[in-house]
């Protein structure tokens, strides 16, 4: 898979961590966005459910953390979506750093696919 390539290449990280990140992100996306918004999404990111399903699915504490940041912030507090990402990335063996580091290959491969559009969908959640 492209993006999983360029995500191991990029940040020197092995498949599964890359697998897992990316669709941390893409569920957080699948989460935030309306249906239709994510449906655009998708239908420019192929294996996007794949992904999602390699995801871990329990955030720890990090991520109930973010969780009750988010409901704090009315919802959409990026700081709370990006925060309930932590504990994912934890579980991956990746510190939260790793957060901003996946986000612009991401993005760059969002838009190598949909388009500045779809990009930007997907950056309203992530930025």
């Amino acid at each position: 898979m492209e993006l999983i390539e360029l995500l191991v290449n990029n940040l020197g990280i092995q498949e599964g961590q890359a697998r897992g990140g990316a669709g941390l992100l893409f569920r957080l996306a699948k989460d935030t966005l309306g249906e239709g918004d994510f449906s655009k999404l998708s239908e420019h990111v192929p294996g996007i459910d794949q992904l999602i399903s390699a995801a871990p699915t329990s955030g720890g504490l990090k991520g109930a953390v973010g969780g009750m940041l988010s409901k704090l912030g009315g919802g959409t507090s990026k700081l709370g979506n990006l925060a309930s990402l932590a504990g994912g990335f934890s579980e991956l063996g990746l510190d939260s750093g790793m957060i901003g580091k996946f986000i612009p290959v991401v993005l760059s491969f969002v838009q190598s696919k949909g388009g500045d559009d779809i990009k930007s969908l997907l950056e309203k959640v992530l930025k």
